[in-house]
């Protein structure tokens, strides 16, 4: 039986998250000598769609439809689980993006598998079908044996390096059919901040907290993450006083993110907080209070005060820049 893996699209461009979650597909096929079968939904060049083939898809189900332009839980999750029955995928492998975290239940439900949301490590298979995920929000990991016949597996982004086997996939036009329940409520629009790194798939965060005082001081953190080429986000305090936008709030109640490197810039540390960003590889914090409970998490620390040390980071960052 194949592998089934979707290939999460924005705006017609595929994320580095799909790269890793096709990589990882792959090689899960490769643990049960099969074949992976890549899905696409919306409106994707068929340059790309082939270009999947480096990634180790053999075959691309292209699924043009007017009516799933816009992404839709129900529906593409109805179009994606009949797809997996109709090529005989027992194992459907996505990223575990925004959109992926309200997919893989509801693919899990109409499939009648067992689902391991969040993954970071490929499964192992010696008799027993394990996943290591990420549990508590981030927090810790488990080990989680699906017994289920169909299973289901959302890649936690970042978590898999993306690998090039090299190759072109062939691609077919794909009818969606799904049921008809599930595309009653349609999207007809959405806008999106085209200028601004997107926080789930950045490899770089650069977030501030109360330490800032006020969003007049928002130019150095801002000047920063653009050196570095990464994602703005903030602490729940900082949205809520109306500092930033509530889409850069980053926290368990906000967006959680797994970054290679998350600069925590003034901010405590709340486990609220620690909880949405404890996935990160690398975390480094700046603070002027020791005590600060993020010290106790960062992979380095820089107990000083912001308004000090980051502007000698931006020039440090600048000189080896123009150095390079």
């Amino acid at each position: 039986m194949p592998v089934l893996v979707y290939t999460e699209n924005a705006d017609g461009k595929f994320k580095k998250s799909t790269f890793e979650a096709v990589s990882y597909a792959r090689a899960i096929a490769d643990q049960n000598n099969t074949n992976l079968v890549a899905i696409s939904i919306g409106d994707v060049s068929s340059d790309q769609l082939i270009a999947l083939g480096k990634y180790g898809a053999e075959k691309v189900l292209n699924v043009s439809n007017a009516k799933l332009k816009n992404f839709i839980n129900q529906a593409y999750a109805s179009v994606i689980a009949d797809a997996a029955k109709k090529e005989g995928a027992d194992i459907v492998v996505l990223s575990n993006s925004f959109s992926g975290r309200g997919l893989a239940p509801r693919i899990g439900v109409k499939l009648q598998a067992g689902v391991a949301d969040g993954a970071v490590a490929l499964p192992e298979q010696t008799g027993k079908f394990t996943v290591k995920k990420t549990a508590f929000s981030g927090k810790a990991f488990a080990v989680v044996e699906l017994t289920s016949i169909n299973k289901v597996i959302s890649l936690t982004p970042n978590s898999y390096k993306v690998v090039e086997n090299g190759g072109a996939a062939t691609v077919e036009d794909y009818a969606a059919e799904g049921n008809a329940s599930d595309f009653k409520a349609m999207i007809k629009e959405i806008v999106r901040s085209t200028d601004k790194v997107s926080l789930p798939d950045a490899d770089i965060v650069v977030s501030a907290g109360r330490g800032l005082k006020g969003p007049e001081n928002w130019g150095m953190v801002e000047e920063l993450a653009g050196l570095l080429g990464a994602a703005l986000a903030c602490s729940k305090p900082v949205s809520d006083a109306g500092w930033r936008p509530h889409s850069e709030h980053v926290g368990q109640t906000g967006i959680a993110v797994s970054p290679n490197l998350y600069i925590a810039i003034g901010i405590s540390g709340a486990i609220q907080h620690l909880a949405g960003v404890s996935s990160s590889k690398v975390i480094v914090v700046i603070n002027k209070d020791p005590e600060a409970p993020f010290f106790k998490v960062a992979d380095y620390g820089i107990v000083g005060d912001a308004f000090e040390v980051v502007p000698k980071l931006i020039a440090a960052v600048k000189e080896y820049k123009a150095s390079a």
